[in-house]
């Protein structure tokens, strides 16, 4: 089985890759790569460059990424409410591949987390309404809020028991789709 954990933050020190990162590392026996969204920068997208200049590699290279995955585990940062402009511009680049749909109905964890109290809640939601309008198949959304509070970096975990418990759970049913899938 093989997981594309995406941080959608261009930050040295996303929190989001952080929890991302565990998220997939719980999964077993499986194949793990973390998507450093900094791999894909390219021009921010406008019709008449893509008229111009075509699709860029870069976003060939996530398409093929998500393609060659079975699952999917997202952890959006939160700029404003939504989407950070990085993602954002990948996933609308990678959106004009002709006959595809961006997330390709791969099953999907969808996470979001933040220092204060809604966890990156805002980003989620929009994506949650999004994501299905672009082939996301979301099998279960994850929040953390308090993030500093909640997650040991030097251990690499989440710290917070409940909220561990929850993960986990949200992990062992997206990892039994992909065995129904396997079928």
């Amino acid at each position: 089985m093989k997981i594309l954990a995406i941080a959608g933050s261009n930050s040295e020190t996303s929190i989001n890759k952080l929890l991302v990162s565990y998220a997939a590392s719980l999964i077993q026996n499986a194949e793990v790569e973390v998507v450093d969204m900094n791999e894909f920068e390219m021009p921010i997208y406008k019709h008449q460059r893509e008229v111009e200049s075509g699709l860029p590699q870069e976003a060939k290279n996530f398409a093929a990424k998500i393609d060659a995955a079975d699952i999917l585990i997202v952890s959006l940062s939160e700029h404003n409410g939504t989407y950070s402009s990085a993602f954002k511009n990948v996933f609308d680049w990678t959106s004009r591949i002709k006959d595809r749909a961006v997330w390709n109905e791969k099953p999907m964890l969808l996470m979001a987390t933040a220092p204060g109290a809604r966890g990156g809640l805002g980003v989620l939601e929009a994506a949650a309404k999004r994501f299905p309008l672009h082939g996301g198949n979301i099998v279960d959304t994850f929040t953390l809020p308090f993030f500093n509070d909640n997650f040991d970096k030097s251990a690499q975990t989440i710290s917070n028991e409940e909220k561990d418990s929850e993960l986990k759970e949200k992990i062992a049913k997206i990892s039994a789709v992909e065995i129904i899938l396997e079928k």
